[in-house]
């Protein structure tokens, strides 16, 4: 969570690729580990939550918004100045896991994973 709230903006980037199944694979097992299954479905589907695998981003895609979102929730990611892109039907807003996701390189695994079944804009993903 401290990388998120001190990071200047923009300025975080994935170091994996989804060309790793690996990494994708542990991305999903710690996805599910940390519950992001409760809203967004076991395969990113939706739920509560928005599906991780349609065209729709509320936020963005690129990794900076994605860390930021997952470990800041939807508020923390407002009060750093980031503003809404895209309309989903949401129950509420997505609550902070950053006490949950234990590691700056799990977040960016988990991220590795959502984008494997919904890929980013080509200038939002990280080792090209």
């Amino acid at each position: 969570m401290e990388t998120a709230k001190s990071a200047e903006k923009g300025a975080l980037k994935n170091p994996y690729s989804t060309d790793d199944a690996k990494v994708v694979e542990e991305g999903h097992e710690i996805y599910m580990a940390a519950g992001c299954n409760g809203c967004h479905g076991g395969t990113g589907g939706g739920g509560m939550g928005p599906p991780l695998s349609n065209p729709v981003w509320v936020y963005g895609n690129d990794g900076d918004i994605l860390f930021r979102l997952i470990a800041l929730g939807t508020t923390g990611l407002q009060e750093q100045g980031y503003t809404r892109k895209g309309s989903e039907n949401v129950v509420g807003p997505m609550p902070p896991h950053g006490n949950i996701v234990k590691s700056n390189d799990d977040m960016w695994k988990i991220i590795a994973w959502i984008w494997s079944i919904n890929p980013p804009d080509k200038s939002a993903s990280a080792a090209q």
